[in-house]
């Protein structure tokens, strides 16, 4: 009986031994990250009363440029492959309908974030509260008008040099210019000097004085460009290119086949740079700790900014989104976030949705098991539109603002800001802080003082940390919805696709022969 019991410890143990040393190997790159962000956040704190100078901060955030580094080399080859490959092995039909599910997807989700936002900073008005010491101000904020950056999001949509667009954004830039005008000055017949070029009535003159030139400085907008990956342009681009050889049928597979490998060799350059991934996420947040102004000024109105902006993010991603995820699919949308943890807390880490692209592929197809067509397609087009954290920030910051400045907005102006807050996320590129220049949009549409965003900057890198991981949890929950949307067409596609190859295997070996030598012999008549 005792030797028994004595095994059935034993084999206890074992098990035990065996469940743990599994769950340790399948989440020891979630282990390895959420270790790397907790030791990153002790060394950032343990380092800040040194007071290092700037370069050695620029020292100790160096293993964390690497990785950015790495991860955006990988971005471009990404964005296009998978998003060639995604659409041409679909059809025109499944491809409309699936790209249409994530566009509505996008729309309301982004709209839904701003609302959250307007309820957040009305209730919570961190911009009403008492002012013991004045907001202080950092940074310069570059002046934009709503039209020339709706005019610039279309221009980069269709870029002119596609090796350009690897590189470089279309940016329109403002110049002054000298202009020389000539002035007539008259006397009317009550002896009255007037400026006869700008009047709208000539009366009756009697002398023509003289005509003078005026010299007026005017400022004019002319083409410029900025350093960055024009995603919008290659997304686009890439979205018809596929398409075209989707259509070409057996004509395209030779292209197919080419942009289907490079996708799968850069997926295993993923699972090479993910190892090196923690060490980097520790650097880059243990050299923002230690980069950050002093805690404890960052209090009262810009304190209750942070928290009706962290709070309003909360409800978006744990409640918001969710519950859409449950409404599409019908499934634990929690169980399908725990597949995600290492993309989100690169999203942290990075504070770019699209350096955090790769592995948010990886985490979608292999942990929540997204089908590879559903992935390629949508993560390519919701890294690049899709910004809900984005969204919800800017719609907090426009109406604080506002409040910082005494100004109570109403109804119309507060649907403008939603509307504007939702397009100017949709143009965000999805770099680090793009959140600051689409402010100026939303700020300038309800004519609010665009020099106050330096009010916020103070704070931003830590938000701006927050709302990449919302916009890339928005992402992949997308994903999944999508993809459990189109379950239908994909099994069709698989069905068809399985046909042709039986139809094919089952005939006579001569007749396909027969059949090629047809296909060559028309091939030599087109020739001569």
């Amino acid at each position: 009986m005792q030797k028994q019991v004595s095994g059935t410890k034993v084999r206890m143990c074992c098990i035990n031994r065996n469940a743990i040393k599994a769950f340790l190997h399948r989440n020891s790159f979630v282990l390895f990250t959420v270790g790397a962000v907790v030791i990153g956040i002790i060394l950032g704190f343990a380092l800040r009363p040194q007071k290092l100078s700037l370069r050695e901060i620029k020292y100790i955030s160096f293993p964390g440029e690497i990785l950015m580094r790495m991860l955006q080399m990988i971005v471009l080859p990404l964005i296009v492959s998978s998003l060639v490959t995604g659409i041409s092995y679909l059809d025109s039909k499944a491809t409309g309908k699936m790209g249409v599910r994530a566009i509505i997807y996008y729309i309301v989700t982004t709209f839904i974030a701003v609302i959250i936002g307007i309820l957040m900073v009305t209730i919570i008005r961190p911009g009403k509260g008492k002012r013991d010491t004045p907001m202080s101000t950092s940074g310069t904020v570059e002046s934009v008008t709503a039209a020339d950056a709706f005019l610039d999001l279309i221009r980069n949509m269709f870029p002119s040099n596609l090796v350009e667009a690897c590189f470089k954004q279309y940016k329109t830039l403002y110049k002054k210019t000298v202009l020389t005008k000539n002035i007539t000055v008259m006397v009317n017949g009550s002896g009255i000097l007037i400026n006869a070029t700008e009047s709208s009535q000539m009366g009756n003159y009697s002398t023509v004085l003289q005509t003078i030139q005026e010299t007026v400085e005017e400022i004019v907008p002319v083409s410029g460009s900025s350093n960055g990956v024009n995603a919008l342009g290659l997304v686009v681009f890439s979205m018809f290119f596929g398409f075209v050889i989707g259509n070409m049928k057996q004509q395209g597979q030779p292209l197919k086949d080419f942009f289907d490998c490079l996708n799968n060799a850069i997926m295993r350059l993923v699972a090479i740079i993910m190892w090196y991934a923690p060490v980097g996420i520790l650097f880059l947040i243990a050299g923002k700790i230690v980069e950050m102004k002093d805690l404890l000024q960052v209090g009262g109105q810009l304190g209750m900014y942070m928290l009706c902006v962290i709070i309003g993010l909360l409800i978006h991603s744990l409640i918001a989104l969710p519950l859409l995820f449950y409404l599409g699919t019908r499934k634990n949308p929690y169980t399908f976030i725990s597949g995600l943890f290492q993309a989100l807390i690169t999203a942290f880490g990075t504070s770019s949705s699209s350096a955090t692209l790769p592995i948010t592929f990886r985490c979608l197809e292999e942990n929540n098991h997204v089908d590879k067509r559903v992935t390629r397609l949508v993560l390519p087009v919701g890294a690049t539109i899709n910004m809900d954290g984005t969204a919800l920030y800017e719609a907090v910051a426009a109406i604080f603002i506002a409040q910082v400045n005494d100004v109570d907005l109403n109804f119309g102006q507060i649907l403008t800001i939603s509307i504007t807050a939702t397009a100017a996320s949709i143009g965000a590129a999805a770099i680090p802080q793009a959140g600051l220049v689409t402010m100026v949009i939303v700020l300038t549409s309800v004519g609010l003082p665009t020099e106050d965003i330096t009010l916020i900057v103070a704070v931003d890198w830590f938000l701006d940390r927050l709302r990449t991981t919302t916009n890339v949890l928005g992402d992949s929950l997308g994903a999944g919805i999508v993809g459990h949307l189109s379950r239908e067409e994909l099994q069709n596609l698989d069905a068809g696709i399985s046909s042709s190859v039986i139809e094919v295997n089952e005939k006579p070996y001569q007749l396909i022969c027969q059949e090629d030598d047809c296909l060559r012999h028309r091939n030599s008549e087109t020739t001569m």
